[in-house]
């Protein structure tokens, strides 16, 4: 369980799956059975992640559900750096810690309510002038990053008209934080009018049907997802590359990670273009779903999704760093980012929402060193 502290009715309700961000229909028993079947592709002993002296000023992110959250939570936490965010079926930052008051938020929760589907659990959706100024609160204590970099950010949001995982409510209270945060409206763009499941989506006819929720939880809508998102993010793209020229490298994650709670991986992924090799380019990051881990789907996520096909062609790096299943401590049974606290050892005052938070601090680091000198590997 992620906090000792927990009464054993939230524990129980934890251990259901209801905090996977993905519907009965992915049940962890399934799970457990494609953890068997996939072998992932690398192993613990990959190679250190080498530097490409990227430009880590042009940096973004984006990502679904869980990994949706994370984006939006790393885009306010590390404004300073991440010029723009792509936000699949996820909700504003900080989503979890409202409502409540300090010594007493329900983190978990409002994760599993608030943060999901408010309609169903009979409660409101997250208030986004409320979580801006939480947001605006923990930048003058320096937690993160100055919330006035909000104002050039990029924002793309996504909500399927068939998604009842994370309903459209919350994921509008992403645009609205922005818009508070002094966003000009020309730079967010909402996508909510396609009738997707709970995926993200692609144009790939053996993927799953559009409006379908269940695994792998990407799905086939008749569009490319990730050039809609970089698009957006990187206004004058060049089409995406037909056939790939760069590398998708994995790389020791195990490196970055400060906490034995972390809940991530040994190893994590990039594509490198071959232009990069050579060239300074751009960084995207992308963070996988629930139920989206090696463990789960084996490599689907980070090769058939769309992103490495756009970047080939428009010198961006994306790095794909990965969580995992943790079945005890911290419990996380489908690998979901931590955006209501299981990876902080004090449930009353969790830092996942903060630069130092455990993930956090590892996803930025794989930054910087992406930035450093190239073919350092320190």
């Amino acid at each position: 369980m992620p906090f000792p502290a927990l009464s054993r009715p939230v524990c129980a309700l934890l251990a259901a799956g209801l905090l996977t961000l993905a519907p009965a229909g992915a049940h962890a028993a399934t799970t457990v059975k494609a953890a068997k079947a996939v072998t992932p592709a690398a192993t613990r002993d990959a190679p250190a992640l080498p530097g490409y002296q990227a430009d880590l000023s042009q940096t973004t992110v984006s990502g679904l559900s869980s990994g949706g959250f994370m984006a939006a939570q790393f885009a306010v936490a590390y404004s300073a750096t991440v010029a723009g965010a792509g936000i699949i079926a996820g909700g504003p930052y900080f989503c979890s810690g409202q409502p409540g008051r300090f010594p007493y938020i329900p983190y978990l929760t409002n994760a599993l309510t608030t943060c999901m589907n408010p309609g169903s659990a009979q409660v409101a959706p997250p208030v986004a002038s409320e979580l801006l100024r939480a947001a605006n609160d923990f930048a003058r204590m320096r937690l993160i990053d100055d919330t006035a970099n909000l104002k050039r950010q990029r924002v793309y949001l996504f909500s399927g008209t068939k998604d009842q995982t994370v309903t459209q409510p919350v994921v509008e209270q992403v645009g609205k934080f922005y818009a508070l945060a002094g966003t000009p409206a020309e730079q967010i763009r909402f996508v909510d009018n396609v009738g997707a499941g709970h995926a993200i989506i692609t144009d790939n006819n053996q993927d799953t049907a559009c409006g379908v929720t269940a695994s792998p939880f990407i799905n086939d809508c008749d569009f490319v997802q990730a050039r809609d998102i970089l698009q957006h993010l990187y206004p004058g793209l060049q089409p995406a590359s037909a056939t790939l020229t760069g590398k998708l490298i994995s790389f020791n994650q195990r490196s970055f990670i400060q906490s034995a709670y972390s809940s991530m991986n040994n190893t994590g992924y990039a594509y490198i273009p071959k232009a990069c090799d050579s060239e300074s380019c751009r960084v995207h990051v992308v963070f996988h779903g629930c139920l989206q881990t090696t463990q789960a789907i084996g490599d689907r996520f980070y090769t058939s999704t769309g992103y490495n096909q756009v970047a080939d062609a428009n010198k961006i790096i994306v790095l794909y760093p990965q969580a995992e299943p943790s079945p005890v401590y911290p419990y996380n049974p489908k690998g979901c980012w931590d955006f209501w606290g299981y990876t902080s050892l004090n449930p009353i005052d969790p830092d996942f929402y903060r630069k130092s938070g455990t993930q956090m601090q590892a996803v930025k680091g794989m930054l910087d060193r992406l930035g450093s000198a190239r073919n350092s590997r320190h």
